[in-house]
């Protein structure tokens, strides 16, 4: 009987899972030349081409992806198990993907909760706007901003936003102004936002005739700090922005503002995710915490 190749079966998984092999030499504490000897070795063994370059990374060939699939479970029962009978504890990685504006002003002043709740889950955050590849990418679960409308997916809306003008209450007082009292003022933009200032002018009744001044910002979380220091007046969402709102760094200064409502923040990973125990907590956690948000922010009853 052959003898297997145990070493260059686990390089392969590790290389597999970080799609680079600079990454996995990384990961192994050895060189890159390393591990593409090993990956050679086992190639030779099976007969058949595992990985393919791409750009500055490798992708899985057929046979890779059906080879990898087979043996991820196991090598992941083995580790874990490995690690219990050595006396660590146990730690289960949880990669989420999220935007950037979500990441810093939702999700991170939340996170402390799920991992108190849970002191042997160890959560990486991956703040980016790039949608998950998820047949190359080692992300559990996506936070992705939206339609909403991608098929083969499990797709759900996080939470339904409000976008309201705000601004610093050095800059103008609350319900100070009117909406077409905002032409004069510079307005800030959040260019990759689905709620823009050209869409709320025609709620307010007013279609501006003349261009107004403004400042663009390509994340949400930079058009919100710039509003908190006075740089002029922000469209954006009570989402995002509900620990300057709450602390009365930022006001709205429209007196009956118009508000734009959209979902535009929605949990996003393959189906298959879904039966994994770290997946399931952690959007347990995140609908938790969303309709918590959601309670503190229902508009008041009438008396």
């Amino acid at each position: 009987m052959q003898q297997l190749p145990i070493k260059a079966i686990l390089v392969f998984h590790t290389a597999a899972r970080a799609g680079s092999i600079t990454r996995a030499a990384e990961e192994l504490s050895v060189t890159p030349s390393a591990v593409s000897q090993q990956i050679q070795v086992l190639e030779v063994q099976l007969g058949v081409s595992l990985l393919a370059k791409a750009g500055r990374g490798v992708v899985l060939t057929e046979a890779g992806e059906r080879y990898f699939s087979m043996i991820a479970d196991q090598i992941e029962r083995i580790s874990e198990a490995t690690g219990t009978i050595r006396g660590f504890r146990s730690v289960t990685s949880l990669t989420i993907r999220a935007t950037p504006t979500l990441s810093a002003k939702w999700l991170l002043p939340r996170l402390g909760s799920l991992l108190d709740q849970n002191p042997d889950l160890e959560v990486r955050l991956d703040g980016t706007n790039e949608p998950t590849d998820f047949n190359q990418e080692l992300v559990d679960v996506e936070l992705r901003h939206g339609d909403g409308r991608w098929p083969g997916l499990f797709v759900e809306g996080v939470a339904e936003e409000e976008f309201i003008p705000v601004c610093s209450p050095d800059y103008a007082a609350e319900g100070s102004l009117t909406a077409q009292d905002l032409l004069s003022h510079r307005l800030i933009h959040s260019v990759k936002s689905q709620a823009q200032w050209t869409g709320w002018f025609p709620l307010a009744g007013i279609m501006p005739s003349e261009r107004w001044r403004r400042v663009l910002f390509d994340r949400s979380h930079m058009a919100i700090d710039a509003a908190a220091g006075g740089m002029g007046v922000a469209l954006e969402s009570t989402f995002m922005m509900g620990k300057e709102l709450a602390s009365g760094r930022l006001i709205c200064p429209v007196v009956s503002p118009p508000s734009i409502r959209l979902v535009t923040q929605w949990i996003v990973c393959p189906r298959d995710h879904l039966r994994q125990k770290k997946v399931r907590l952690f959007l347990d956690w995140l609908r938790t915490e969303r309709d918590i948000w959601q309670a503190e922010n229902q508009p008041a009853s009438p008396s």
